[in-house]
């Protein structure tokens, strides 16, 4: 691998995205004299997609009613992963067993938000803009990229996956997005229509140094074609680790595999400080028992995994892996042995060091809300709040559009 210097000289003047001279302009040279990769923390998101059944995920099982409302469905004391007197994992997340005795797992119940929608779109999209109005046309971590510190400049969002990235990781313009998937070893998203023009031009000029005066580091023209060239950089970098003589071997389309790719990055020091994946098929309307217990096997076994690797390369104690899912379940089964769409649900979050715990009760099975759903206790909000401004260390007040509380049980660090 090149040093930082070595590879923004060598790529910046022999690019193929983007035609810069041969004179490196003095915001590069800036750019090029910066520290070594840093010690940022790191967020990855893992998108449960489908609506995932929170109650066999974190299990009642010392409920009654849990048993009565799962004929089929239900796992006794016996076969989960045992949290506490009352609740415990998935069969199918024996992996996650040795996080959770160390303290490096937290389970988070009965998270929700008022007036939940039960639409697969429509939901997703509220989590993903943090906005239950719909309103918001942005992203929660597309926000937060543009305000959170980033010493390893480059791409602060890094969607890992098939397809463009997800509302989740919209922002501002320039805020440097890029989806890496199978078909598509690495793409950088310009946006459409005039934006996409726009971004090209600015792209164009990018090299061209600022004629105006007060060209220094303070100037804005300044500052945003240096964040061009870091992300143009970054994605020629990713070109190397992903095609080149020493690139990090078998991504694909598994799960495992995403964490394995991120896994690689974060101990070459890419720079990226969100990374996003999606893990499909939780709409388990029918003969929802194997495949349940499959996707939840592969999510807790790539979580596990994915530290083991990070710990192998010291960057274990600076991720942290946070699960969600559009909603929850009803709960009770249905006549096709599956669950339909409900409300509340669980979270996961990941990472050592973090003291984890069961954050708060698992929703009543007999105080139900007036669709017969779960009534939630924790809005997701909260847990976005606490990761922002104890974790990525935003302010969560200007990425969310209001102050939400912390949760005090949850020690991100």
């Amino acid at each position: 691998m090149f040093s930082r210097r070595q590879f923004l000289t060598h790529s910046l003047r022999g690019s193929s995205l983007v035609a810069l001279g041969a004179v490196v302009p003095e915001f590069v040279a800036q750019t090029a004299r910066a520290a070594a990769p840093g010690k940022d923390t790191i967020l990855v998101v893992v998108e449960m997609t489908g609506g995932n059944d929170g109650i066999n995920t974190v299990i009642p099982y010392a409920d009654d009613l849990y048993h009565k409302a799962r004929p089929t469905l239900r796992q006794t004391k016996q076969q989960v992963v045992v949290l506490n007197d009352n609740v415990g994992l998935h069969s199918g997340m024996q992996a996650l067993k040795p996080m959770w005795e160390a303290g490096n797992l937290s389970v988070i119940q009965g998270v929700g938000y008022p007036n939940p929608d039960r639409s697969h779109f429509e939901a997703m999209d509220i989590w993903h803009a943090a906005d239950p109005t719909r309103k918001s046309k942005t992203g929660w971590l597309g926000r937060a990229s543009g305000s959170m510190k980033n010493r390893d400049g480059g791409v602060p969002i890094l969607h890992v996956g098939p397809g463009k990235a997800p509302l989740a990781a919209a922002g501002a313009e320039g805020s440097g997005a890029v989806s890496v998937g199978e078909q598509n070893a690495f793409k950088l998203e310009l946006g459409n229509g005039d934006r996409k023009d726009a971004r090209r031009k600015l792209l164009e000029e990018v090299s061209a140094p600022a004629k105006t005066a007060g060209s220094g580091e303070d100037n804005p023209l300044s500052f945003v074609q240096r964040r061009q060239v870091q992300t143009l950089t970054a994605v020629e970098n990713l070109r190397e680790l992903l095609e080149g003589p020493n690139a990090i071997r078998g991504f694909g389309g598994g799960l495992q595999q995403k964490f394995q790719l991120i896994a690689g990055l974060i101990a070459r020091g890419f720079g990226t400080r969100i990374f996003y994946v999606s893990l499909e098929g939780f709409d388990t309307h029918a003969e929802q028992g194997p495949t349940h217990q499959q996707l939840l096997t592969q999510l807790a076994t790539g979580i596990s995994e994915f530290f083991r690797e990070l710990k192998d390369t010291g960057n274990d104690d600076r991720v942290r892996v946070m699960t969600f899912s559009e909603f929850g379940r009803r709960v009770n089964e249905n006549g096709s042995r599956g669950t339909d769409h409900g409300a509340a649900s669980c979270m996961l979050l990941a990472g050592t060091g973090m003291k984890g715990k069961v954050v708060g009760k698992h929703p009543s099975l007999s105080d139900l809300d007036t669709d017969n759903d779960l009534k939630y206790h924790t809005d997701f909000r909260r847990v976005y709040a606490t990761l922002l401004d104890n974790w990525l260390e935003c302010d969560s007040k200007s990425v969310l559009g209001a102050k939400w509380d912390h949760i005090k049980d949850l020690a991100v660090r």
